[in-house]
């Protein structure tokens, strides 16, 4: 549901007719240019997303006969739709909003042009109607890449993700990771505004990154692009030591590239998410370390072979 409050102070409307509809039940992101229904075309009226009326329409309007214009606008507004925005600032004529108040349908106005107003609405929508998840975890953005820290309590996330702070990255969200997935394959993670660019360390207790190493060591949202599952050091427990598995988490439909990173005294966490957020930006651009070994030792193995042939 989205809230009819919401939307309009989220893009700065203008209310020229009230409505007692105070949420809207929206299945989707996209809007509705009613110039077809102007004209009296309503075999396909998606009446059920918000309407946008130009500058187009606008004129269109102006330009009718009164009566017409009035008894094409009772049909229209016979609709349950959710809100009609007027862009340019245009004024609508009055019989708009009389009708629109007589069916309980609220009219804004923005200042924005009209394809302007299109992309700021659907960005807008879309953020509120994906799908979400809360995880517990501490996201980081280390070299550009959002790396989502997993584990058990007391593993070391909160500490390793202090270090990446002091080492000039940036914190997005300490324990509680809120995470909506904005396209098919792109997953964008922030912090719940009550705990924001707070971090629990235990033995000391709640601080203030913000505060302590100021607002370039924060940020509020980051794509997740990589998860590192912390976990203690098992012995006799098998690692992947050389990189050739891809190994992925399933997060809201979409495939996010997964590490088990052993925890243990002396390994030093903060350097190890670091190569790791490099080894991936490399991985991205068609280079990847252990298949280049790979294929270096292939060669010397078919090298010593034909040396052995000959």
């Amino acid at each position: 549901m989205i809230q009819a409050a919401s939307f309009a102070k989220a893009l700065q409307l203008k209310e020229l007719s009230p409505s007692s509809k105070k949420e809207w039940d929206l299945r989707s992101a996209d809007l509705n240019r009613p110039g077809m229904q102007f004209c009296g075309f309503y075999d396909y009226f998606p009446f059920e997303r918000p309407q946008v009326v130009g500058k187009v329409e606008v004129a269109y309007l102006d330009g009718m006969d009164p009566a017409q214009r009035r008894s094409m606008l009772e049909t229209y507004f016979s609709y349950d739709m959710p809100c009609v925005v007027i862009c340019r600032g245009l004024t609508p004529p009055d019989d708009l909003l009389e009708i629109a108040r007589a069916h309980d349908t609220a009219v804004y106005q923005t200042a924005m042009v009209t394809t302007k107003f299109n992309m700021a609405a659907t960005n807008y929508l879309n953020q509120c109607l994906a799908p979400r998840v809360t995880r517990h975890g501490v996201l980081v953005d280390v070299y550009g890449v959002g790396v989502l820290l997993t584990g058990e309590s007391g593993v070391g996330k909160s500490e390793a993700a202090l270090e990446l702070v002091k080492r000039g990255h940036q914190l997005v969200a300490d324990d509680v990771v809120d995470i909506c997935r904005v396209s098919d394959n792109r997953l964008v993670g922030e912090c719940p505004e009550m705990v924001r660019h707070f971090m629990e360390i235990r033995g000391i207790g709640i601080i203030d990154i913000r505060a302590m190493y100021g607002v370039s060591a924060i940020a509020v949202s980051k794509t997740i692009d990589l998860v590192m599952h912390l976990e203690h050091w098992v012995e006799g427990k098998e690692y992947d030591r050389l990189g050739l598995s891809e190994d992925t988490i399933n997060i809201l439909g979409v495939k996010v590239p997964c590490q088990i990173t052993p925890v243990r005294p002396g390994r030093n966490m903060a350097i190890i998410i670091e190569v790791a957020a490099r080894n991936l930006s490399l991985k991205r651009l068609g280079y990847s370390a252990a298949h280049e070994l790979d294929r270096r030792m292939n060669e010397m193995i078919m090298r010593k072979s034909q040396e052995n042939e000959d």
